[in-house]
């Protein structure tokens, strides 16, 4: 079996410049490099094959199946990120919280490629000047906070691929239950009106259960579960939604000029994830199932089928600034230009809001009594 405990960040192979010899980069909204210094334009072939799954337990247990490759990796004694350095950088930077990283650390690493990357379509002018626009919206943010961070992030934006796991299933869940069913019946009751008693009848609603039993099939497809655990989980998930369709297969090329990490969440481990996002979409199709006007579920046991994975590299802008001494990340996905950051707020603008609306309830009870 695969030992699946890879936890690295890799840069893509060095492309020269057939015209002058320069190195070439990828050129985000493009499938194509371009030279930094003579502008030369290549073009990358074959960028839009048709995308397949890979069976799961064929992934998880034949290593014939999967393609690995050697790489020298960094380990960030602040976060545990771990990350590579090429091979003419003696020093270099977390991406994800911005600490040196030291070449005394790297050692050699064997790692899985991915099957697929959705390229950059955002640039980074782009990337900061969504951003710009993000950090003017925030709401009780603290007064120097936009000041502070483009002080401290200037140039420190970078482009990096985040793996994810995408899983293709087909489910049959076993079930018990019960249906509940409404009748009504009508009751007598005596209620005083205007100071006698009258007899009134009402209808009252009571529910009739009867035992439920049955199977459901459940198909998905794509689900994303996010395959690192360097970047928060809760900023994985307000970077959805990808445009998937726009994948091609995994080329070195793409990763020229910007950094890829890999998978610190195993497969196993990211369908187990998955299938805690399934409950919902299986339970709603018990109730179904069950029919009548409430549903009770006693028991279900779920069987897997044809799962299917690929594992992808998707494109964000990120960088880590510190205010206060506290870290915070901003993100930008690279293929929508949504931003998802985390930011402080400023408790002294909370305080005054509150003593505002305290004020102006006071003044309104006071009008009121005057009147």
């Amino acid at each position: 079996m695969l030992e699946e405990n890879n936890t690295a960040e890799i840069h893509g192979n060095t492309f020269k410049c057939e015209n002058c010899g320069a190195v070439m980069h990828f050129a985000p909204g493009t499938h194509s490099l371009k030279c930094d210094f003579c502008e030369t334009v290549n073009e990358i072939p074959d960028t839009h094959q048709p995308v397949h799954a890979y069976d799961y337990n064929t992934f998880i247990n034949d290593n014939a199946s999967v393609v690995t490759n050697v790489i020298t990796v960094t380990k960030c004694n602040s976060c545990g990120a771990v990350t590579t350095l090429d091979d003419k950088t003696v020093a270099g930077n977390c991406t994800f919280c911005g600490s040196p990283l030291l070449t005394i650390n790297q050692q050699q690493q064997e790692v899985v490629k991915p099957h697929y990357v959705l390229p950059f379509f955002v640039n980074d002018q782009q990337a900061k000047k969504n951003f710009g626009a993000w950090m003017k919206k925030l709401w009780f943010a603290p007064s120097d906070l936009q000041r502070v961070v483009e002080q401290r992030t200037a140039g420190a934006l970078r482009g990096i691929y985040i793996p994810y796991w995408v899983y293709d299933t087909d489910t049959e869940t076993e079930y018990t239950g019960r249906r509940g069913e409404y009748y009504y019946t009508t009751e007598t009751y005596t209620e005083t009106v205007n100071g006698k008693s009258e007899t009134r009848t009402r209808q009252v609603r009571h529910t009739a259960w009867y035992p439920a039993s049955g199977e459901v099939d459940c198909p998905f497809s794509d689900l994303l579960i996010s395959a690192s655990t360097s970047l928060p989980q809760k900023i994985a998930d307000k970077l959805e939604p990808w445009e998937l369709s726009e994948l091609v297969a995994y080329d070195e090329r793409y990763l020229s000029g910007f950094r890829a990490e890999l998978y610190q969440v195993t497969a196993q481990s990211g369908f187990d994830v998955a299938k805690q996002q399934m409950v919902g979409t299986i339970e709603d199709t018990i109730r179904r199932d069950i029919g009548g006007d409430e549903q009770q579920i006693s028991d279900y046991d779920t069987q897997y089928y044809n799962t299917m994975l690929k594992y992808v590299l998707l494109p964000v802008w990120m960088c880590a600034y510190n205010y206060k001494n506290k870290l915070y990340h901003f993100t930008v996905n690279a293929c929508t230009g949504e931003v998802v950051g985390e930011r402080p707020y400023s408790a002294l603008k909370i305080v005054m809001l509150v003593l505002a609306i305290i004020a102006l309830g006071i003044a309104i009870y006071v009008m009121a009594r005057q009147r």
